[in-house]
């Protein structure tokens, strides 16, 4: 062995030792991706995760997987740190897409391609794609749900008494995903067939920070506890199942799911576990799927074509402007979920197995 491979083999050891990702050099593969996720507090952005990981390292890639815990701060630290370590490509799913820019300067002059992953990044022209599903019909399957669930568990109520819950204002879905839903309630609100007893409305109002469960299940305390002493909550538009999985604490609380006080319609978002068997337990009404591992299949594509110098596949080149620029897209198709296909669709497409859900 030469003097300068044994010196690389001992940095390369070092790095492994200190936990560092291993340099393109180190190996034969095709470079070094790094992966910004948000939290591991949902087990769909460990699964996205595992996901990147597993296809990109099949497409013959090194990684580097590192989650921030809703942190923006340890966020920006961790892309920093990617872009002075020297990673191929940045795959980014941002806590606050409106704090990388600076960051996204850095990987620009390196030459870092960097691709917005579920949830878009604003206020940078350094950002090249975006994967993602198409939020706004999230939005829309939410509510038709919702409006379905209505129909069927209190087809003798009208006007139907509703309440609207957002996601977290700083993540750029989360307007999507409402701005979807109120598309298919406003007309029934204007028709006076469902009403908002607490008046709160809109995203200024009803967004729900870091998508936390436990203020989800504290405003919807508050909102019993002021508007329904003498009334009976009829629904909840719910953008995701940690919001649900809060919202149903909340109204199990006070007595909902008894004969006499049926449970609310809630929707949800992500199929996650714990939702998808309340939803087998008649307390979640729904859910929308977003099949993760298709999500990774089309970044890991993307990053493999902006890589060996071709044009990635994309399919929307107008919705998702950044306030910069219009980041070329691709949206992938949710699928709405309840106890009627549940079956077919998680556990049918291999998901989940049957176990995980019993």
């Amino acid at each position: 062995m030469t003097t300068r491979r044994a010196a690389l083999a001992a940095i390369s050891f070092a790095a492994l030792a200190a936990g560092a990702f291993n340099p393109a050099w180190a190996q034969d593969s095709k470079g070094t991706i790094g992966i910004a996720m948000p939290t591991q507090s949902s087990a769909r952005w460990i699964s996205d995760g595992n996901s990147m990981v597993e296809q990109f390292e099949a497409a013959g890639y090194d990684t580097v997987l590192q989650y921030a815990e809703d942190d923006i701060p340890t966020q920006l630290s961790q892309v920093e740190n990617m872009i002075s370590q020297g990673v191929d490509a940045l795959v980014i799913a941002a806590i606050d897409g409106t704090t990388l820019s600076s960051a996204l300067e850095n990987a620009a002059a390196a030459g870092i391609p960097v691709i917005a992953y579920d949830r878009l990044i604003r206020d940078t022209e350094n950002v090249s794609y975006y994967a993602t599903f198409d939020n706004f019909q999230v939005g829309v399957l939410q509510a038709n749900s919702l409006v379905e669930c209505l129909k069927s568990r209190f087809p003798d109520t009208k006007p139907w008494n509703v309440e609207l819950f957002g996601g977290s204002p700083d993540d750029n879905n989360a307007f999507f995903f409402y701005d979807g839903a109120m598309s298919v309630l406003q007309p029934m609100i204007d028709a006076g067939d469902i009403v908002i007893p607490s008046g709160q409305t809109g995203m200024d109002v009803v967004g729900t920070l870091r998508w936390d469960g436990a203020v989800a299940q504290a405003r919807m305390d508050n909102l019993l506890s002021t508007n329904y002493a003498d009334k009976q909550l009829n629904g909840a538009l719910s953008p995701y199942d940690g919001l649900s999985i809060g919202i149903l604490s909340s109204v199990k609380g006070v007595g909902y799911g008894a004969a006499d006080l049926p449970m609310p319609c809630v929707t949800g978002q992500d199929a996650e576990v714990p939702s998808v068997k309340s939803i087998l337990a008649d307390e979640q009404y729904s859910t929308v799927f977003k099949d993760t591992r298709e999500l990774a299949r089309v970044t890991v594509g993307m990053v493999d074509a902006v890589l060996q110098g071709g044009e990635p596949e994309i399919n929307d080149t107008t919705t998702y402007d950044n306030g910069v620029k219009v980041v070329p897209s691709y949206l992938l198709v949710p699928v709405p979920v309840d106890k009627s296909n549940y079956e077919e669709t998680l556990v049918g497409s291999g998901y989940y197995t049957a176990d995980q859900l019993q």
